[in-house]
């Protein structure tokens, strides 16, 4: 997989890039990221990659030129012409879907707007995903490109140093990660699950995706609907749901029952 970030800020993405697990693959060369420094290819005396908007407002704006000339010239060193993903609280929410389709790419770009964000034209002519990490604004695109590049990198293949972790994590199957634990067996007087001292894997496997129905259920019910379960493990969520249905409607009768005294 190979990573080309166009940027004003390339030492903001590269260090924050080159640690850790992203790091460590990047010096085994299973990633490659590279910074482009959009300010390299301005066409102004000065230097100067922005400028005030037409028709008034507050700010600056990055010029067309600049961007359009930094893919360009990556373009040409390439051979070809990459996807390009552009860092905008208006594109669709990044997911782990989405990472995943991502992950299948051999060449990403993403596009780094800062200030008012980048003359329109620019991202007309070259982008074709607009990505966002939520429904806030921040100060640049670096931040969430760095987000979504971790991400995506752990689904490529020899990463992580145990694959199969990339596919029981949260979201695998649209099902949260079941809870995990390690030594000491207990600890403030909580005792590790007995399942996970058994030693039967069978079982332990099956608590799991247990635990790991229940938790979505309760923390994030949105993603059950898209949810990839057996016929047994769809009976179980049925059973949960029933119950936490009653519970809710037990905890609301107390609530709301008055003594008539």
């Amino acid at each position: 997989m190979n990573y080309h970030i166009l940027t004003l800020f390339p030492d903001m993405v590269l260090d924050g890039l080159n640690t850790s697990i992203i790091g460590r693959a990047k010096e085994k060369g299973l990633l490659s990221i590279e910074a482009v420094n959009i300010r390299d290819y301005t066409r102004e005396k000065h230097g100067h990659v922005d400028d005030a908007p037409y028709g008034g407002g507050a700010g600056m704006v990055m010029q067309a030129a600049p961007v359009c000339d930094a893919y360009k010239a990556l373009c040409e060193r390439l051979g070809k012409h990459p996807r390009v993903l552009y860092m905008t609280p208006q594109g669709r929410v990044f997911n782990q879907k989405i990472a995943e389709e991502l992950s299948k790419e051999e060449d990403l770009v993403f596009l780094c707007g800062h200030y008012e964000g980048i003359d329109e034209r620019a991202l007309e002519l070259i982008v074709t995903d607009y990505l966002s990490i939520g429904d806030y604004v921040l100060t640049g695109g670096e931040l969430p490109a760095m987000v979504m590049i971790d991400c995506i990198s752990r689904l490529v293949p020899g990463v992580l140093n145990n694959d199969v972790s990339a596919e029981i994590e949260s979201f695998h199957d649209n099902l949260l990660e079941y809870p995990q634990y390690t030594r000491p067996e207990v600890y403030e007087g909580k005792r590790v699950p007995e399942i996970l001292l058994s030693g039967h894997h069978k079982n332990i496997e099956i608590w799991r995706r247990q635990q790991s129905i229940m938790r979505t259920l309760q923390r994030r019910p949105d993603l059950l609907k898209e949810a990839n379960l057996s016929e047994k493990e769809r009976q179980f969520l049925e059973e949960q749901t029933a119950k936490q249905d009653m519970e809710n409607y037990v905890g609301l009768s107390n609530i709301c029952y008055t003594d008539p005294k």
